[in-house]
């Protein structure tokens, strides 16, 4: 063999194992890009209910919030860009299913009736706070204390079945009244509705209920010291799709790893759950 047919071998194999190096570099440190499949290529599509501060809400034209937050954080480990469907809350699990967006990320709690339509990563803790009139005449602590009380909720929140069945099991089999559940398109609706007078309490999601109460310079507050009905917060992707729920847990270990996560957690005043 000639001399240039050796170096020509030589520079062939060289270059062909930098390839490699650099294809397999890449793969070890973006593996949840390499397995994202979104329903648009390089778009992660989340959808969430815009009127829910503080995990999303609209400042000006930008969503704005933990949820958002931690979207754009997912979306920068999977090398996507990120955009939000602004839906229904009661209608974002339908709109997984028919494929409208990739994920669900807004707030919505991982309960064994939702998993039975989608998959969910657990990626927070909470827990509900009860909200009432400052100078109003009942200061409900506990759930437990709401029996005979008519209490605003936000549709399709796992409070609506919670509080029927403890009106049913403690109030009523004690000789209590019975609790009176109303129910409200959004979450700033109930809010309106207690100011208005026309319910005497509304249960909502710790870090929203602080900032409406917030938000009413002194005609509310908080009567519940401790959080109600403690949950796990998840994300949602169509029941099925392993290949994304794998990449987006992948993502949010990435987020663990980088500090990103606990940040938003002390933000945002929100407990962390292990990674799965």
């Amino acid at each position: 063999m000639t001399p240039t047919a050796t170096l020509k071998r030589w520079t062939l194999r060289t270059l062909a194992a930098t390839c490699l190096t650099t294809v397999t570099a890449f793969t070890a440190i973006s593996p949840a890009w390499a397995a994202a499949p979104t329903l648009e290529a390089g778009k992660l599509q989340v959808g969430m209910e815009v009127s829910y501060p503080p995990f999303e809400s609209w400042q000006g034209d930008q969503v704005v919030g933990f949820d958002a937050d931690v979207s754009h954080a997912l979306a920068k480990h999977l090398n996507t860009s990120v955009t939000f469907e602004d839906t229904k809350f009661t209608s974002l699990i339908l709109g997984l299913q028919s494929q409208k967006f990739d994920t669900v990320i807004s707030g919505m709690y991982v309960t064994p009736e939702r998993l039975k339509q989608a998959d969910a990563i657990p990626y927070a803790k909470t827990g509900a706070l009860i909200i009432v009139p400052k100078n109003g005449n009942i200061n409900p602590q506990t759930e437990r204390d709401l029996c005979g009380v008519t209490i605003g909720l936000q549709q399709g929140t796992v409070w609506v079945s919670a509080l029927g069945k403890l009106s049913t099991e403690y109030c009523q089999a004690n000789g209590k009244a019975a609790i009176e559940v109303r129910e409200f398109p959004t979450a700033p609706e109930v809010t309106q509705a207690l100011m208005s007078g026309n319910i005497q309490a509304q249960m909502e999601i710790a870090g929203a209920a602080r900032m409406f109460v917030e938000r009413t310079r002194g005609r509310l507050k908080i009567s519940s010291p401790d959080l109600v009905y403690p949950q796990t917060l998840g994300i949602y992707v169509k029941q099925g799709n392993t290949a994304l729920k794998t990449a987006l847990a992948q993502a949010l270990q990435a987020m663990r790893d980088d500090g990103t996560y606990q940040k938003l957690l002390d933000q945002y005043k929100l407990q962390p759950v292990t990674a799965e």
